[in-house]
């Protein structure tokens, strides 16, 4: 890759101000794959510089100028497809086919949603004499994860190009390769110079900058809560719009009526998708206590089916975690779940059994886990699913939403009023009921600790968008 150690700014492969190398780790190898530059505040102030000088022209265009742009980016994005998926393997671990049938899917996906309905967004209203306008906001500072990088990428960058508003983007520093194709992606398909600029580095050195600068009108993160609290904070004294996507602790409640074979398989797939690092993954599973031993021994089961091994391999569903230092963290929340007594069925510390290098995690699946356990309010961030019993449906509610977060929720169950009523009352942004397919088009955000805003499809276009009310326009 040519571009590694330079930034997108202004339609220009620069380098940064000051050299600062860092390493990006294969978490399968534990050997470095690649270097990229880490940006500094010099960095930031000529990215925010350039999308502040392009806004005046570019928030001028027309909604078809616009939407013919995310054609040509998602025509590019296509073709560029499996080389986007090698990079995800590379640097984040997952195992090739995930990353070809999920990773990379889910951006393509999200530019599609948002092109068919953006051919029929309105950006006008009138009400009586006042003519209601939504304009596109301005610069806005993206800053987007590792674990689905380009989930997240487009879910920010296509909305923001389609609102007319130009933009700075920090990728995570841990999985970035992606990104940088990503960038060259925009550059061929014709985004106008500081429309769309990228600055790779540390949340600090670069998310906080852009966070604090006083040209950035709105911040767009997805990462943890802790991380999130920071670019709050960062943004307050500006008082520009801040949308998070956050940290999640998602429930999944099986009803007393389920096939609990089938759904408790789907459960450990739920849980366990992409290692477990997912921030809606369905991590504590409420099963009518009567159930319970048979649930247990099912998840075990299904979760000893889940090969762990070379992502590049053939049959492998369970790559490493990304970085040393989230196995560590998985590590001490299972000693957690061991050491405060709930029932371990399989997995545990250690590497899994033939693998002697590499960030792997065992496929851990507790049973008998309390209410207030460590492992039951924390999020855990790998392959780790929480059995708990409850004795009635009432219940199971209340232990749902007894948290902080209130990203998704799960439901399980025939009787659909039974459904329905249980959906009504979980205060989480996201509820999938009975393992369906994906939405590319249902909104997602966060309730509590999770987050504010909405991303997927038109509901992300209003996060980008401000309201304009012009009264006595039509008199």
């Amino acid at each position: 890759m040519l571009n590694n150690l330079k930034f997108y700014i202004n339609g220009a492969w620069v380098d940064p101000v000051v050299p600062n190398r860092i390493a990006v780790i294969n978490p399968a190898t534990e050997e470095v794959v690649t270097e990229i530059s880490g940006g500094s505040s010099a960095d930031v102030d000529k990215a925010v510089a350039a999308a502040k000088a392009a806004f005046k022209t570019f928030s001028r265009t027309t909604p078809a100028e616009r939407l013919a742009l995310l054609k040509r980016c998602l025509e590019i994005y296509n073709r560029r497809y499996d080389e986007i998926a090698e990079a995800c393997t590379n640097e984040m671990g997952a195992p090739i086919g995930l990353s070809k049938e999920a990773q990379v899917f889910v951006g393509q996906g999200h530019f599609q949603a948002l092109i068919d309905k953006f051919e029929n967004f309105e950006f006008f209203e009138t009400r009586g004499t006042t003519r209601v306008v939504k304009e596109p906001i301005g610069v806005c500072g993206l800053i987007t994860p590792w674990n689905w990088p380009l989930n997240q990428i487009v879910c920010k960058v296509a909305p923001a190009l389609a609102a007319g508003c130009t933009m700075v983007l920090k990728p995570s520093e841990i999985a970035p390769s992606n990104a940088l194709i990503f960038a060259e992606i925009m550059h061929e398909a014709g985004v106008p110079p500081g429309v769309f600029n990228l600055i790779n580095g540390t949340g600090p050195d670069v998310g906080q900058k852009l966070a604090e600068h006083k040209d950035v009108d709105m911040m767009s993160f997805t990462g943890s809560t802790r991380a999130g609290i920071i670019v709050a904070k960062a943004a307050a004294d500006t008082v520009k719009r801040v949308c998070q996507e956050l940290g999640g602790k998602s429930a999944n409640i099986l009803l007393p009526d389920v096939d609990l074979d089938l759904v408790v398989r789907q459960a450990i797939g739920a849980c366990f998708i992409n290692s477990g690092q997912s921030c809606d993954a369905a991590t504590r599973l409420l099963v009518p206590r009567a159930l319970h031993d048979k649930a247990l021994a099912i998840a075990a089961d299904e979760a000893a089916k889940q090969t762990t091994g070379d992502p590049w391999a053939e049959g492998t569903v369970l790559g490493p975690l990304v970085s040393q230092m989230q196995w560590d963290k998985v590590q001490r929340l299972i000693k957690a779940g061991i050491d405060e007594g709930a029932t371990l069925a399989i997995g545990g510390l250690g590497l899994p059994d033939g693998l002697a290098k590499g960030y792997y995690a065992k496929p851990t699946v507790f049973g008998n886990v309390k209410p207030g356990m460590t492992i039951e309010k924390d999020e855990i961030f790998g392959p780790v699913l929480s059995i708990i019993p409850y004795d009635s449906v009432e219940q199971a509610i209340e232990i749902a939403n007894d948290t902080v977060y209130g990203l998704a929720a799960y439901i399980q169950g025939k009787d659909m009023t039974k459904v329905h009523e249980v959906a009504a009352r979980l205060r989480a942004g996201s509820i999938y009921v009975n393992s369906p397919d994906i939405d590319f088009t249902a909104p997602f955000g966060g309730y509590k600790q999770s987050g504010n805003g909405r991303e997927y499809a038109d509901f992300a276009l209003n996060d980008f968008l401000e309201i304009k009310g012009i009264v006595g326009y039509g008199a």
